[in-house]
């Protein structure tokens, strides 16, 4: 979309800068896979291994050198084809126009008064790429056969993309003409810049992706080189990683889901002339109109001529939209940060708690978020914070007696405590445990907003810097708040107040306390993020053996691709395993603090 579509403009090259044979490039390929595929380092070793990648795709890009599809004119060259194209093809063309903003980059600017709730775009499915008109082209063929297309559907978009951006005569290619050449995702961030990130808590999903990316990139070099069904694919003669990372941060900042023609399921999709709207706070206006087979949008809010006219992309953190979409956007007011908290196993009252967790369909051990708002826990880390502080009495009136079930629901309801010494002890442990996060950063807020007042810095360095500073922001008002809270009901106890009582009448289920009603959508965003981490490891599963002559087997027994040859599948179970110790280790100081906190006046 435009916000998150800055382009540098890129020129056309000449050629490679040296001859490079093909035994000689698919050594380094092989070379890039295998590091990839190795086991997570250990903890401390991420940068190491983040600059060892580096330096094999930066020794590929040298060598494939002006080898990528590059087309003549700028960007901005092609909207009017665009725009030809979007009404000869039945799209809602009327009432704006693409336009250059000092903020933003391109958008859409309305041409004429705009009313709020007004349908003012339409884009039918016909414009549309998707996963399905990616399997009725020249892909569909290895689409068939290769288990990692058919598992990701946003990769399937990418190579979609690649082939009809080569094709001289693709119906898309107005639309693809008009998209950036490069994105300011950390992808395309000089290391210098990704340093910036190192302290940040969304440096494991820079890392993560750019790993992710190179590891993709190798294996399908290999399939396009040796499988037969990708012989009549116009990439094998010219398949960089330059390309191949513009694919992937086309479909990265621009994918949505929408329904299939029978409605029963949903696909991913590219939307021509509606992703160049750029994002502002507010509320979903987009859906799909299955009647009329259309993508459809009203406004936001009144807009008049001349005025840029906004969407709203989602409840998005900003680490999300950084990573994701490569922009920061000030004051958002769903921004988080995630924090990893579990009941150790080892624990004398871990059978009791991980029960009465499990009946009120918490999980003992998961990722949580501090949000910017106040108060800073969702209602479900609330009940989890009360469940992990309480004492085995406590536990008890949660498991047996007559109303047990009943109290279940009260856990996430900031009226009902358990009793003044839970609360004291959950935001205790609360201020700690934000407090010690905050400690794991290099550098002061204060620095921070220092740094941000220097007139020569770049894009890329400005939103590194923005993004770590809003995270120690949130984590200080985690801090703050957890004090304020941990006093005012110590003076609740002190006091010797009597808990508010509550009748099964009144009981609240756990969204509907605490945080606001945006609370499901908010949760459903992070599990969002942990699905592109689930469906990087379908990935890692469903990838076909590669052997040593490089030589692909995509319709044999496959094995997982995280080592080499008839290690790969010993190799996937080291690297989970590694996984799961790396999170164990990160919380074992916070953990063992909160039970300082939740067992010393047990």
């Amino acid at each position: 979309m435009g916000k998150k579509s800055r382009v540098k403009t890129q020129k056309s090259g000449g050629g490679a800068t040296s001859a490079v044979s093909p035994k000689d490039m698919m050594n380094i390929i092989s070379e890039l896979l295998q590091k990839c595929s190795s086991p997570a380092p250990a903890p401390g070793k991420e940068w190491e291994e983040y600059v060892q990648i580096r330096s094999l795709v930066e020794r590929i890009r040298k060598k494939q050198k002006g080898l990528s599809v590059i087309f003549d004119g700028t960007r901005e060259d092609f909207f009017p084809e665009l725009m030809a194209w979007a009404a000869e093809n039945g799209a809602s063309t009327e009432g704006f126009e693409v336009a250059n903003f000092p903020e933003e980059g391109f958008g859409l600017k309305a041409t004429r008064d705009i009313k709020a709730e007004e349908l003012f775009l339409w884009i039918p499915r016909n414009m549309l790429m998707t996963v399905e008109s990616a399997k009725n082209s020249v892909l569909g063929l290895l689409y068939s056969q290769d288990r990692i297309l058919q598992a990701m559907g946003n990769i399937t978009l990418a190579f979609h993309l690649l082939c009809e951006r080569a094709d001289p005569n693709s119906f898309w290619l107005p639309y693809i003409k008009t998209l950036p050449s490069e994105y300011d995702t950390p992808l395309y961030f000089e290391e210098e810049e990704v340093h910036y990130l190192q302290s940040a808590q969304a440096i494991n999903d820079v890392y993560s992706q750019y790993k992710n990316t190179a590891r993709q990139y190798a294996y399908f070099y290999k399939v396009i080189q040796t499988h037969p069904s990708a012989s009549k694919l116009p990439l094998k003669d010219a398949f960089t990683f330059d390309d191949y990372r513009w694919a992937v941060s086309s479909v990265m900042t621009r994918q949505n889901q929408i329904p299939t023609e029978d409605g029963n399921r949903v696909t991913l999709a590219l939307i021509p002339l509606w992703d160049m709207c750029n994002h502002t706070n507010g509320l979903i206006t987009t859906g799909y109109n299955l009647e009329d087979d259309r993508c459809e949008c009203v406004a936001l809010q009144d807009y008049k001529a001349d005025e840029q006219i906004y969407i709203f992309y989602g409840t998005r953190s900003n680490a999300e939209f950084v990573i994701h979409n490569g922009f920061f956007f000030d004051n958002n007011s769903h921004d988080r940060v995630k924090i990893k908290l579990g009941v150790s196993k080892s624990e004398r009252l871990y059978a009791m708690k991980a029960e009465v967790l499990a009946r009120a369909g918490i999980p003992s051990s998961s990722i949580f978020a501090l949000h910017c708002s106040e108060p800073p826990i969702s209602a479900q880390l609330l009940a989890f914070l009360r469940v992990f502080c309480m004492s085995e009495d406590e536990l008890k009136e949660y498991l047996v007696g007559e109303h047990a079930i009943d109290k279940i629901f009260t856990l996430g309801n900031a009226e009902f405590p358990v009793s003044w010494d839970n609360e004291i002890k959950l935001w205790t442990f609360l201020e700690t445990r934000a407090a010690l996060l905050l400690k794991t950063y290099k550098t002061t807020s204060e620095a921070d907003r220092s740094f941000l007042e220097k007139p020569d810095l770049s894009f890329h360095f400005k939103i590194a810097i923005k993004l770590r500073l809003a995270e120690k922001e949130i984590l200080e008002k985690a801090v703050a708040s957890g004090q304020a809270k941990r006093e005012y009901f110590q003076k609740k106890l002190e006091e010797g107040a009597p808990l508010p009582k509550y009748e099964e009448s009144n009981i609240s289920m756990l969204e509907n306390s605490v945080s606001d009603s945006k609370l499901p959508i908010i949760l459903g965003k992070l599990e969002e993020a942990d699905e592109a981490g689930e469906q990087e490891l379908k990935m890692t599963e469903a990838l076909s053996e590669v052997n040593a002559g490089g030589n692909v087997l995509v319709n044999g027994d496959s094995k997982q691709l995280n080592g080499t040859n008839t290690e790969n599948e010993e190799t996937l179970h080291r690297e989970e395993s590694a996984m799961k110790t790396d999170d164990a280790k990160e919380n074992v100081e916070e953990i063992t603090e909160c039970n300082k906190v939740a067992e010393g006046q047990s």
